[in-house]
């Protein structure tokens, strides 16, 4: 099964919490973040990055 990381980039604040939480799939992109990669196997560290966004900007599908 694959899952599609979105992100609303508008919404982002680029507080960071993404990225160090899950550093793998985030990264910072002048003072917004951004997904590594949109479609992953497994869900891993990118739910933690959708809890601890305080925008709630990440969202997670199958």
């Amino acid at each position: 099964m694959s899952y599609k990381i979105k992100q609303n980039k508008d919404l982002c604040v680029g507080c960071g919490g993404c990225v160090t939480v899950c550093a793998q799939n985030w990264k910072m992109d002048g003072p917004k973040a951004e997904p590594i990669n949109i479609t992953v196997e497994d869900i891993g560290c990118n739910q933690k990055a959708a809890d601890v966004c305080p925008v709630k900007c990440i969202t997670i599908t199958e």
